[in-house]
């Protein structure tokens, strides 16, 4: 069995901010611990540093057995990456390593036939492909295949043959993550490092994982914010904040009321320091004052001096993290009464036609498994619509979407201005783009503003901090809280938002609520977070077998 052991390790951002430090924690054998605190407090950078990928540079990591481990973002190796990239990604280093090289030799052997089947670099090429495939072989490289058959069968109803050369992009952000998911579940690796293993997934989907974590024997590590799947999954709670860690050793049911008992422990133990503190140097100042005029006070003076100095030098508690304070103005604007009209819509290969009326300030929930064109419908809207109009041009997120293969009609009403949140936050241009200058510059959807209106707005989405770092290098969280504000900056007044609280911790999640229902507009939500969606007024219900319908309340378990 195997297991991590995280001692003292710390962390420091290359602009010289210390992320966190001192954090201790172990991951015995067959445990499963999850990793809870705010947006951009370092868990990815804590996962990261336990996979190997980020040296640690204060502390040490102890590791036991094989380690498999599943990124945010599992789709982002490449634009044009296939099924067969993904499972390499995700297979042991040494059976990785055999398979890429057995991929380029059949290239090469490929290559060197088409030219001549008799040259001598056919024959060379030959002889590196049966070199290849020896390797592949003695690495567990058929065994592995076998895996891989079984998982393509499960996920996608596909032999491993017939899907290995699919491109990832074609599948479903859900139909990806369980892929991977029941790859390394099923695998070898007795250690397992998720972050987000969730997202993305359906409600059936996310009680499949919760059934299959609590049932496995091997030791996960994760990185989830569904409240549902934490309460059910974790043994012990590692919390990540205010530039530390602490470990709960209970379940997350318990861990609210044991992070507030905590906060108030800390709170005394501050209070009765800064008293001890005020009290020291009172008895140092006045030993001062009688030295001043009394020499047979001299030694107790520099007593009083050593105490207070010695005091001072341990430090004082640590003082508990500060709440967030997000506060989320999505303003809007009024628009035509029906803000929506569709006539006999179908998104190609995914659903039968149907018709749909959306009126202003509603709130819409859409709902169903993945794959079943929820994400499509919000993408056909966020380009217009099926005729747009100037009128109803598309702002923040929407003018590079990808075209959308569907029949039917679909129109936006009056002043209708569509913003999208992308599930997977697929935004290229911002990538290399510091928040600043992002604001700074503006587009042809935002005025521009100087560096203090700039940095006044990150401040309100708790991203001050991150002014002058690039969209790239934030996590998942500072993202969509990003995003959002350039959807409140944009003036839209349809939003389209595409699973918004993915990864949004729990404060942010709230706060992204609360401004919703402070939004003069119409919103469209594709969400499987069980918790946000009681906070809308109508379902739409993407069925798995191609019906589109509305239910009065929501619906998970459905065909």
């Amino acid at each position: 069995m195997g297991y991590v052991d995280v001692a003292g390790v710390g962390y420091t951002l290359p602009d010289g901010r210390q992320l966190f430090s001192e954090v201790s924690f172990r991951v015995g054998e067959g445990a499963k611990i999850a990793l809870v605190g705010p947006n951009g407090a370092g868990k990815t950078t804590l996962l990261r540093m336990v996979a190997g990928d980020l040296p640690s540079q204060t502390g040490g990591i102890a590791r036991s057995g094989g380690l498999g481990v599943m990124r945010q973002f599992i789709g982002m190796i490449g634009d044009e990456s296939t099924l067969h990239d993904l499972v390499l990604s995700l297979s042991p280093p040494a059976l990785r390593a055999a398979g890429k090289r057995l991929a380029a030799a059949e290239v090469a052997l490929h290559s060197a036939e088409v030219r001549g089947k008799f040259s001598s670099a056919a024959g060379k090429a030959q002889l590196a492909y049966a070199e290849a495939l020896a390797e592949w072989g003695e690495t567990g490289g058929y065994d592995a295949e076998v895996l891989f058959d079984t998982v393509s069968t499960i996920v996608l109803s596909l032999p491993w043959e017939r899907s290995r050369t699919r491109p990832v992009r074609t599948l479903s952000g859900g139909q990806q993550k369980r892929f991977a998911l029941e790859l390394l579940l099923q695998g070898a690796d007795e250690v397992l490092l998720l972050d987000e293993p969730d997202n993305f997934l359906d409600v059936p989907g996310k009680r499949w994982l919760e059934g299959r974590l609590r049932e496995s024997s091997k030791s996960v590590l994760y990185v989830s914010h569904d409240r549902e799947l934490l309460a059910r999954t974790a043994d012990r709670v590692v919390a990540v904040e205010g530039g530390g860690a602490w470990v709960h050793p209970g379940g997350f049911d318990s861990w609210h009321a044991a992070r507030s008992s905590r906060h108030d422990r800390l709170e005394e133990q501050r209070r009765r320091w800064d008293e001890e503190h005020q009290k020291l140097r009172e008895l140092m100042l006045m030993y001062k004052q009688k030295a001043a005029y009394n020499s047979g006070m001299a030694s107790r003076y520099q007593a009083a001096q050593t105490r207070l100095r010695k005091f001072e030098e341990a430090g004082p508690p640590p003082v508990p993290p500060k709440d967030q304070d997000i506060r989320m103005r999505l303003t809007g604007g009024r628009t035509g009464k029906r803000a929506i009209v569709c006539e006999q819509v179908e998104m190609e290969d995914l659903t039968f036609p149907f018709d749909l009326e959306v009126w202003y300030g509603d709130r819409v929930a859409v709902l169903g498994a993945n794959g079943t064109g929820k994400s499509h419908f919000l993408r056909l809207l966020a380009r217009g619509g099926t005729d747009p109009d100037p009128g109803n041009s598309p702002v923040d997120g929407g003018p590079t979407l990808a075209p959308v293969r569907h029949g039917g009609v679909a129109r936006l009403g009056a002043r209708v201005r569509p913003g999208h949140f992308s599930q997977t936050h697929d935004r290229p241009e911002l990538m290399d783009r510091t928040l600043v200058e992002v604001l700074w510059r503006g587009d042809e959807h935002r005025t521009g503003m100087d560096r203090h209106a700039a940095m006044a707005s990150l401040s309100r989405y708790e991203l001050a901090g991150q002014g002058d770092q690039r969209f790239g290098t934030l996590s998942g969280g500072q993202q969509a809280r990003f995003l959002v504000l350039l959807l409140e900056l944009s003036g839209a007044t349809l939003l389209l938002l595409d699973e918004p609280t993915d990864n949004l911790d729990l404060a942010s999640a709230e706060a992204l609520e609360t401004g919703l229902r402070a939004f003069e507009g119409t919103v469209l939500a594709v969400t499987h977070d069980r918790w946000f969606t009681r906070s809308f007024d109508r379902f739409l219900l993407f069925r798995g077998d191609g019906d589109v319908v509305e239910t009065p309340e929501p619906v998970w378990d459905v065909g």
